[in-house]
C-alpha cells in the first residue's frame, strides 16, 4: 500500500515537472501565459498517450485563488468608476452570447444527432462543473457536455492569447508585465489571506466557482479601500498557472475519444463556430463603446475568465473591464442556467432516457 501511494506521488510529481518545463520552454520562446499553455499543452498530450493523470482535487481551486487575487488588484477606483457607464453593453453581450450558444447547440445537433439536452448543455457556456450538474440532473451522458465545455476553454486558451498578441505586435516579451509587477512579503501575503477567506466565504454561501469569485471579490475591495495588498512573486503566478493548465489537460483522454465517436470533430467544429460570434460581438461593441477591439474581445471570449483577464493583464489593456464582463455574464449564465435547461425541454418536447 505505501509502495503504491509513493507511487501515484512520484508520477504526479514527475507530471507536474514535466508541465513545468514545458512551461518553461515555451516562456523563452515568448509565448502568452507560456506556464499555462505550457502545461496544458503537455498533459494533453501525455493523457492521449496513455498516462492517465490524477491531479489533486484542489489544485485548480489553488491555482484560481492564486490568479483571481492577482486580477482583482485591478479593481482601483478609478478602474470602478468607468465600469459604471458598461453595465448595459455588458448585460447585452451576455444575453447575445446565450443566444449564440443556442445557435450553436442547433448546429452541434445537426452535425451529430445529440439530442437538445445534451446539445445546449455542450454549447451555452456556462462552465464544465455546472454543465455536468445539469447534464446528471436530467439524466443525460455528462461525458460529451464535459468534453464539449472543456474544449471550448482549451480553445480560447491556445488561440485567443496568442492571436491577440500577433496581430498587435507591440508586446516583445508577454511575460515581461507580470514578471514586474510590484510585490512585498507583507502585501502578498495579506492578499493571498483576503483571497483564500473570500474563496471559503462564497463556497459557503453556495456561490457558483467560489474559488475565482471569492478571491476576485476579496482582492477587489482591498485594492478599492486602497489596503496595503500588493501582487504574489511571479513564481507563485507561474505555479498557479501550471496548476490550471494540468487539471485542463488531464481532461481530455484516450477513452473519452472512443466513447465519442463523431461528436469530437462536430464539438470542435462548434466551438470554433462559438468563438467567431463572439468575435464578431467584441468588434461591434467595440465600435458602438470605443473601447480597443483586443479589450473587447478578452471581455466577450465564451468563458476561460481567469486566462482571458490574465492576457489582459499582460497586454495592459482594461483588466477590470474584461473581468467585469465575464463576471456579468456569470451571475446571469449560471442562476438561469436550470431556466435555460427547462425552456429547452419544453419547446423541443425533450424526455429523458430510459435507465437500464
Amino acid at each position: 500500500m505505501q509502495q503504491s501511494v509513493s507511487g501515484r506521488y512520484a508520477k504526479i510529481s514527475a507530471i507536474y515537472l514535466g508541465a513545468a518545463g514545458t512551461g518553461w520552454m515555451a516562456a523563452q520562446v515568448h509565448v502568452p501565459l507560456p506556464w499555462m499553455i505550457g502545461a496544458l499543452v503537455f498533459s494533453t498530450g501525455i493523457s492521449l498517450g496513455g498516462v492517465q493523470i490524477k491531479a489533486p482535487a484542489m489544485t485548480r481551486p489553488a491555482g484560481q485563488i492564486v490568479v483571481a487575487g492577482s486580477v482583482g488588484l485591478a479593481f482601483t477606483p478609478a478602474a470602478l468608476e468607468s465600469l459604471g457607464a458598461m453595465f448595459v453593453p455588458m448585460v447585452i453581450a451576455a444575453l447575445l452570447t446565450i443566444a449564440a450558444g443556442f445557435l450553436v447547440a442547433w448546429v452541434l445537433m445537426r452535425l451529430s444527432d445529440v439530442d437538445a439536452m445534451t446539445a445546449t448543455l455542450a454549447s451555452v457556456p456556462m462552465g464544465p462543473v455546472e454543465s455536468a450538474h445539469l447534464a446528471q440532473r436530467y439524466g443525460v451522458n455528462p461525458g460529451p457536455v464535459v468534453f464539449a465545455q472543456t474544449l471550448r476553454i482549451m480553445a480560447l486558451v491556445l488561440l485567443i492569447p496568442p492571436a491577440i498578441l500577433l496581430i498587435d505586435g507591440s508586446v516583445a516579451d508577454p511575460s515581461e508585465t507580470l514578471r514586474n509587477m510590484h510585490w512585498t512579503p507583507t502585501g502578498a501575503a495579506l492578499l493571498i489571506a483576503l483571497a483564500v477567506l473570500g474563496a471559503f466565504a462564497f463556497k459557503m454561501l453556495r456561490v457558483s466557482n467560489p474559488f475565482f469569485l471569492g478571491p476576485l471579490a476579496a482582492s477587489a475591495v482591498a485594492a478599492a479601500l486602497g489596503l496595503p495588498v500588493t501582487a504574489t512573486p511571479y513564481v507563485v503566478l507561474a505555479g498557479a498557472q501550471v496548476l490550471l493548465g494540468v487539471w485542463l489537460g488531464a481532461v481530455i483522454n484516450r477513452e473519452l475519444f472512443r466513447r465519442a465517436g463523431r461528436f469530437v470533430p462536430a464539438a470542435l467544429l462548434s466551438t470554433l463556430l462559438m468563438i467567431a460570434l463572439c468575435l464578431a460581438l467584441a468588434i461591434a461593441l467595440s465600435v458602438v463603446t470605443g473601447t480597443s477591439w483586443p479589450a473587447m474581445v478578452l471581455a466577450t471570449a465564451p468563458g476561460s475568465v481567469t486566462e482571458m483577464a490574465l492576457t489582459a493583464k499582460v497586454l495592459q489593456e482594461s483588466v477590470a473591464l474584461v473581468t467585469a464582463y465575464h463576471i456579468t455574464r456569470i451571475f446571469i449564465i449560471i442562476p438561469s442556467a436550470p431556466l435555460l435547461t427547462r425552456i429547452t425541454a419544453r419547446l423541443t418536447h425533450w424526455t429523458p432516457p430510459k435507465r437500464d
